[in-house]
């Protein structure tokens, strides 16, 4: 029997830059905390936040063409307190608004306030947290309704922001990227997390049910291996980890500095951003229901 995913790759799109405006901004957030010296790093985090959670809300509605010619029906995802839309749709507003003042005050060359960057952080958190917890909702699929599945797309997403503004920083702010050691440091032990969880997910899934294990290995040895573990798993997880291990632990510090480092670190962020978005696209795609026999 073949299956028809509900979703597809706008909706793993949504996923991936709902996340990534999100560690985005923890990582301003986090430069401001440690490394106040990297303006123009903790700026374009504040820019790629919201810029980038808008073209995946503009994905989302493309997707849900029911709302497109009925706008009025987006306005029931607020009417039931109780439902994970309705969160959703609270988070990312207060999440944008946020976003959208704080880079204002940034483009008028103002400080943002510690309180309003605080409320930030725990929105985004929230929305990277919601973006896992959204795909639960379906409880009949195992790959997607797992208690851990929420807290790797926050892994991830922290992982990805943080990615974003450091490949910012190599190609555009070289010397403010060799000042931030302490935000490598702190990353480079998010793909190892991220690793861990994505081997849990499919341990744990593998054994709830035919579907869990069905889902699993085509993850791993059907229709979605190669982009598994050449685009997730490699691309994505072990080379950056590998050349972050070498450029923070084992290479000179005259090199670890040059040019051609941060062009590797580049590339290195690159891989975790397609490795974040491959995460989110192969749950998605390869999740199967459970079938009800009557």
């Amino acid at each position: 029997m073949s299956f028809e995913p509900i979703w597809g790759a706008p909706i793993a799109w949504y996923l991936f830059l709902a996340g990534l405006g999100g560690g985005a901004f923890v990582t301003s957030a986090f430069l401001r905390w440690r490394h106040p010296e990297a303006v123009n790093m903790r700026k374009a985090g504040h820019i790629i936040a919201p810029v980038v959670v808008m073209i995946g809300l503009v994905l989302l509605m493309l997707d849900a063409e029911a709302g497109l010619h009925n706008p009025l029906r987006f306005a029931l995802l607020l009417h039931n307190p109780f439902s994970v839309m309705t969160w959703g749709v609270v988070f990312l507003a207060a999440f944008m608004v946020i976003s959208l003042i704080v880079l204002l005050l940034d483009c008028l060359k103002k400080r943002v306030p510690a309180w309003l960057e605080v409320a930030g952080v725990v929105f985004a958190v929230c929305v990277a947290m919601y973006t896992g917890a959204l795909l639960g909702v379906c409880k009949t699929f195992p790959l997607w309704n797992n208690a851990l599945l929420p807290i790797l797309f926050l892994v991830s997403a922290m992982s990805a922001g943080a990615a974003s503004v450091l490949l910012v920083g190599a190609l555009r702010f070289g010397g403010e990227f060799n000042e931030t050691g302490l935000l490598k440091k702190t990353h480079y032990y998010l793909p190892l997390i991220e690793l861990l969880l994505v081997a849990s997910l499919c341990f744990i899934t593998s054994y709830g049910s035919t579907a869990g294990f069905d889902s699993v290995m085509s993850l791993i040895a059907g229709d979605w291996a190669l982009w598994f573990w050449l685009g997730l798993v490699l691309v994505g997880l072990v080379i950056p980890a590998a050349i972050d291990t070498w450029l923070l632990f084992f290479a000179s510090k005259e090199f670890e500095e040059s040019r051609k480092a941060q062009l590797i670190a580049a590339g290195a962020s690159v891989g975790v951003l397609v490795g974040g978005f491959l995460l989110r696209y192969l749950v998605v795609m390869a999740a199967l229901p459970v079938v009800f026999v009557m």
